[in-house]
């Protein structure tokens, strides 16, 4: 499994980086990415976690669709 420290985009310009997600301007929508950053204490460390930003959408997700929540998600 590869970690995701960085989000290998450019064909879209970086609109934000945050300390676990980054935001792509997409003209008239934003694409958040979540990536295996870990944050402690505003700090961001140096060693992503395995798997970290796929369990954070995947956790998302449920719950969206457990509260039958209306969502910025995009899912095939």
């Amino acid at each position: 499994m590869s970690l995701k420290f960085d989000t290998p985009i450019t064909e879209v310009p970086l609109f934000h980086q945050g300390k676990v997600r980054d935001m792509y301007d997409l003209g008239d929508s934003f694409l958040m990415v979540a990536s295996d950053r870990l944050s402690a204490f505003d700090v961001v460390l140096p060693t992503p976690i395995p798997g970290k930003g796929k369990i954070l959408n995947q956790l998302s997700l449920f719950w969206f669709k457990h509260l039958g929540m209306k969502n910025h998600a995009a899912v095939p």
